[in-house]
């Protein structure tokens, strides 16, 4: 696809000679008529100046840049790219093993927006949120076996449920590349079975590493209380941690399974552990006080857009003024949002108002993130979607 150029309103250029990666329809001024989604675009200035390339799509957001100058987006800029991603994470020390698990593409924070690539051991689940990304797939996937030598076998494509409707693209899950390996990824000495096939996302939260790990450190003779549990990463790190007893809580019949096994990985015949599959909100509401001193709150996003913000916000508030409620005194709440339209602030302000709620007396302790293998761009501060809070109740 040959480059075409796409206009900006005068004053639009601020936001990217900031470096922000996107592009708004309501700034374009003008655009080819025969521009197709996921061509590559020239984006300049309302005098002409070239203000960088990008991904056009159809949407609020109309491109998604790639540069910031006239660096062409081929091969060569997808290996280059992929290439500092691996680096910055072998310099974090997460490649440390075959089979290590985490997120080698962060998309903007990356500095390729639209693509989220998830390593399990010999296998990469790439992710397209953009139809850009999506036609240039194999090209990617190309690259990714070329970088580290060779050390990727496996591409698998899963973008059936991230890219925009509106696009038509009908994408396949599918393997570009290799086949099925193995499906067990290791994460700080602990073994997970990975259900990227079927399982949500690319089958695993890699950006809850660091948080399982603070778990761990609380958990040793604690009545732990998982909810929401999808694979158990919660789980298994507070059973390593000593806890006394955990209680594993999906509404998913599968996730209780995904559960299951992956305690049996690491801890076969373990009697500590119980996998329930029931509502949430049904499960606490029924549950005696005092049952747990430990519960982890980790819900899918309650607003994945920014209309549905307020019943996000109510239903964050009810869930943790359900669990502060009913926690032992001396308890401690892991609680997290992961949608990325809830700011830390209104969050916070919804716990906040959970605990005023309860009238119990509540303080925090620590104020938790996504891990280093989820960067942020500095440009681009929506990319700080993960926020969370350890409590203390009295």
């Amino acid at each position: 696809m040959s480059d075409k150029t796409i206009r900006l309103r005068k004053g639009k250029e601020e936001s990217l000679e900031r470096f922000h990666p996107w592009v708004f329809s309501g700034a374009i001024e003008s655009m080819p008529e025969d521009i197709d989604e996921g061509d590559i675009v020239n984006v300049v200035s309302h005098s002409g100046a070239l203000l960088g390339k990008g991904h056009y799509q159809i949407g609020s957001i109309a491109v998604r840049m790639l540069t910031s100058d006239n660096t062409p987006v081929d091969e060569a800029f997808y290996t280059s790219r992929l290439e500092h991603a691996w680096s910055l994470r072998r310099n974090l020390g997460l490649i440390n093993g075959k089979e290590s698990a985490f997120r080698l593409v962060h998309g903007e924070g990356d500095f390729l927006p639209g693509l989220v690539i998830d390593i399990y051991g010999k296998t990469a689940v790439m992710q397209a949120h953009s139809p850009g990304m999506h036609f240039a797939r194999n090209i990617i996937a190309k690259a990714l076996t070329a970088i580290e030598n060779g050390r990727i076998k496996n591409v698998y494509y899963k973008s059936e449920t991230t890219l925009p409707y509106k696009a038509s693209l009908d994408p396949q899950n599918q393997y570009i590349i290799g086949g099925f390996d193995t499906d067990v990824a290791e994460e700080n000495g602990l073994k997970f079975r990975v259900d990227w096939l079927k399982g949500q996302k690319t089958g695993f939260f890699v950006d809850q590493r660091d948080n399982r790990s603070m778990l761990e450190r609380f958990s040793k003779g604690r009545k732990v209380l998982n909810m929401f549990c999808y694979t158990g990463g919660f789980s298994v790190y507070a059973m390593r941690g000593g806890a006394e007893k955990v209680v594993s809580v999906d509404s998913s019949e599968k996730a209780i399974s995904l559960t299951e096994a992956n305690i049996a990985l690491n801890f076969p015949g373990d009697t500590r552990h119980e996998a329930v599959a029931e509502d949430a909100f049904k499960y606490l509401s029924a549950m005696p006080a005092g049952s747990f001193d430990l519960i982890v709150l980790d819900p899918p996003a309650f607003a994945k857009h920014r209309s549905a913000i307020r019943n996000a916000l109510r239903g964050y508030q009810r869930l943790n003024a359900k669990a502060i409620e009913k926690i032992a005194p001396g308890g401690i709440l892991f609680t997290f949002s992961c949608s990325q339209a809830i700011t830390k602030e209104q969050f916070r302000l919804a716990v906040f108002s959970a605990c005023a709620q309860t009238r119990r007396k509540v303080r925090i302790l620590h104020q938790l993130t996504q891990p280093a293998d989820h960067p942020v761009n500095i440009y681009h501060p929506e990319g700080e979607y993960l926020k969370g809070l350890i409590l203390y109740i009295e």
